[in-house]
């Protein structure tokens, strides 16, 4: 982050020209800095080379459109930055097929400008929050939240953003159970999905983490939730 902005470094990807001078222009006001991009491979390349605070992302650009800049940035450059998404689609599949590709929080246009600020900030707020706990580890399985790299035994990880958002949230809470209705709240929000979309992604990343080992980590709690342990060493276990 530039010194000169304290309040966070913001990069604004929108092809509309008026928006984006209106948005950057406020921002700018409330203490941000603003860096622009009006088409997704400018973006892409921005937001790899820089170090941001938090992306603000059009869905529908030219050269390369938000769902694939966000799902490149995750999978291809390993980029935890938060994302949030601007479109002006207002279906609950584009809101999961958003948040699937990797962003972190979705706004609908025709928005408040001020209700865009304090999603930025809230995503700020949580990123802060998170910065001290970089590495996770439970038993065998490492979690570097910062480059987005799961390993168990040593061995790489291959996972989906929603896999790695939820391998976050169970191995921050570890070995506490988390129930379903949290998980979904805290990746989903309000916008709650069908009720095989979580059961879906914890059948894959069960596979990804557990299935090639001998020992079981991701458990399931009948009718209380789900939790990742290594059970061998929990007390009582």
């Amino acid at each position: 982050m530039r010194h000169e902005d304290p309040a966070g470094l913001i990069l604004l990807v929108e092809d509309n020209r008026s928006l984006s001078e209106m948005v950057g222009e406020y921002l700018e006001s409330r203490g941000f800095g603003v860096d622009y991009a009006s088409d997704g491979l400018d973006g892409y390349r921005l937001a790899v080379e820089n170090g941001y605070d938090v992306i603000v992302l059009d869905l529908m650009l030219p050269r390369l459109d938000g769902l694939d800049l966000c799902r490149r940035l995750r999978n291809e450059a390993k980029k935890a930055t938060p994302v949030l998404m601007l479109t002006a689609r207002d279906t609950l599949s584009d809101k999961v097929n958003g948040l699937d590709a990797g962003a972190d929080d979705y706004l609908v246009k025709p928005f408040a400008i001020q209700e865009l600020e304090a999603r930025v900030r809230a995503l700020i707020r949580r990123e802060r929050r998170q910065v001290s706990a970089e590495v996770l580890k439970v038993g065998d399985l490492v979690l570097d939240t910062a480059s987005l790299r799961a390993t168990r035994a040593g061995t790489e990880l291959q996972l989906s953003p929603i896999g790695l958002r939820l391998l976050t949230i169970l191995m921050r809470e570890s070995p506490r159970v988390v129930t379903r209705r949290d998980i979904e709240r805290e990746i989903w929000g309000d916008g709650l999905p069908d009720s095989d979309t979580l059961r879906s992604h914890l059948y894959n990343l069960r596979k990804a983490i557990d299935r090639p080992f001998q020992k079981a980590l991701l458990h399931t709690v009948q009718t209380a939730g789900y939790r990742i342990a290594d059970l061998d060493g929990a007390p009582g276990a």
